[in-house]
């Protein structure tokens, strides 16, 4: 392995953010993880893992170590009459892994097509979209305890699966790195088209006969029409998290706003379209020098090109504060602040 010095972070941030990082070292195995931290020059530093990039923003430069998660491989682990259980590198990239599914006829993860990021942080966020999230899927993990360095398996009853967070973003935040996920796909299709704009788009498709081929192009022309690329505008896809509030509180927004976008969340509560607050609240589409809101989106947050981290953060910070005033409603980041 090769541990690099004041070491730019650009490349590996889907924001584009030019920050920098103290020490920097690619891990292609759960052996070199295990090698590395038993290093004692770099014990008591700071340790960020670092996988896609995309779900991150850096406001400043990092003291520490990031640790660039690269393992890879896809492999079928288990095989029965109805499922197959595909075991994937923390390192592979997700859409890849969407595709190579779909290639072999995997179904269960073709919603989830063109998401950003890498495997690893698929549980962590619990990721979802168009109706699915990935604990639907989900059989298991492995994951390096940072402490001893022994490799443990997380099930999916340990892993505390909630809307858009896990346990690796909460009690165990920054003590263990995601070497491997498991997940259980259907060699008969379940297919999912009720979502969004998915029926829509299969019609707009001209397509007669369902496929997760179908599904998941449709989804890449959803998530394309309304998403930036991040490789031509810095963006970390959606920026906040869609808030869940109590009947009470969205019974007062419904009699201010007749047309809240909102859904049903169980337990009394509802969820009320983060990107639909934003925009009433005035801040779709607004650009300051190099950095705003994206124009079709509400939700995304971008970089033009050469923006501070820190810039951006605060323009969340007045987006939440404007949100808070005019509607009650406390947005919650779904980016990792770093």
């Amino acid at each position: 392995m090769e541990i690099q010095e004041n070491y730019s972070l650009q490349p590996y941030n889907t924001f584009g953010i030019d920050a920098m990082a103290r020490y920097f070292v690619a891990l292609n195995s759960t052996e070199q993880m295990a090698e590395f931290l038993r290093l004692s020059n770099y014990q008591k530093l700071e340790k960020f893992i670092l996988g896609g990039g995309s779900n991150i923003l850096l406001t400043k430069n990092f003291e520490g170590v990031v640790l660039k998660n690269n393992i890879k491989g896809i492999h079928v682990v288990h095989e029965d009459d109805d499922v197959y259980h595909v075991r994937a590198g923390a390192g592979e990239n997700w859409h890849q892994l969407v595709m190579h599914c779909i290639d072999h006829g995997y179904a269960g993860i073709e919603n989830l097509s063109l998401i950003p990021g890498n495997v690893g942080a698929s549980p962590m966020q619990n990721i979802g979209a168009y109706g699915v999230e990935i604990k639907d899927v989900f059989v298991a993990l492995e994951a390096l305890n940072m402490h001893t360095g022994e490799v443990e398996t997380f099930h999916r009853c340990d892993c505390e699966f909630g809307y858009r967070e896990s346990v690796f973003k909460r009690q165990l935040k920054g003590q263990y790195i995601i070497t491997s996920v498991t997940l259980q796909l259907h060699k008969t299709p379940q297919f999912n088209t009720s979502y969004g704009a998915i029926e829509q788009e299969l019609e707009n498709m001209g397509v007669t006969e369902l496929s997760i081929r179908n599904i998941s192009q449709a989804v890449i022309n959803i998530r394309s029409s309304k998403l930036p690329d991040p490789n031509k505008i810095g963006n970390s896809g959606s920026f906040f998290k869609n808030p869940v509030v109590d009947a009470n509180l969205f019974k007062k927004v419904q009699a201010a706003f007749p047309d809240v976008a909102a859904y049903p969340a169980g337990e009394g509560k509802m969820k009320i379209a983060a990107g639909w607050l934003i925009e009433q609240a005035g801040w779709k589409g607004k650009t300051f020098n190099n950095y705003g809101v994206h124009k079709k989106q509400a939700l995304v947050l971008v970089n033009y090109g050469g923006a501070a981290g820190k810039d951006i953060f605060q323009l969340s910070s007045d987006i939440r504060q404007s949100v808070a005033e005019k509607f009650g409603v406390t947005l919650e980041r779904e980016v990792n602040i770093l």
